[in-house]
């Protein structure tokens, strides 16, 4: 019974997230992967049997939507950390 009410007031106490702010770190941090993804060589044309001009065309779209889902899964601390700098920066202004 104590260890229920430890974890409804823990829940309790998490202050809630400016979605919005929260969300533009979450693009940056993406946009971030995405650069980094493609520095790695995630999205280059493989050599023999690759796809060709289409594959080349669309391939920074692919490399953009793996970061996107990098990001959904937690990625790797860079939006908690801008979101926390915004939101510091909002509440100073």
């Amino acid at each position: 019974m104590d260890a229920a009410l430890a974890v409804s007031g823990a829940t309790a106490r998490k202050p809630e997230r400016n979605a919005d702010l929260f969300g533009a770190a979450q693009k940056l941090e993406a946009t971030f992967l995405a650069e980094m993804l493609k520095s790695a060589g995630l999205g280059q044309s493989r050599d023999s049997m690759g796809g060709g001009a289409g594959e080349d065309q669309f391939s920074s779209f692919l490399v953009q939507a793996q970061a996107e889902e990098l990001v959904k899964t937690g990625g790797i601390g860079l939006a908690e950390a801008l979101y926390e700098s915004l939101k510091e920066r909002q509440n100073e202004g």
